[in-house]
């Protein structure tokens, strides 16, 4: 999956961009994972956590 990201990438990408490519393909692995395991919540749930987090 790396070494296909990496060739889509023009000849003068930096490094960062690289490694953020990378990260990004990760989360989705991860993310894909967790589906898989059944690791997940409801929408509301999330909104509930997110009005808690950013509640002051």
């Amino acid at each position: 999956m790396v070494l296909s990201a990496l060739h889509r990438l023009p000849d003068d990408v930096e490094f960062k961009d690289i490694a953020e490519e990378v990260a990004f393909l990760a989360a989705i692995q991860e993310g894909q994972e967790d589906l898989i395991q059944g690791r997940l919540i409801s929408n509301e749930e999330m909104k509930k956590r997110l009005d808690s987090w950013t509640s002051v």
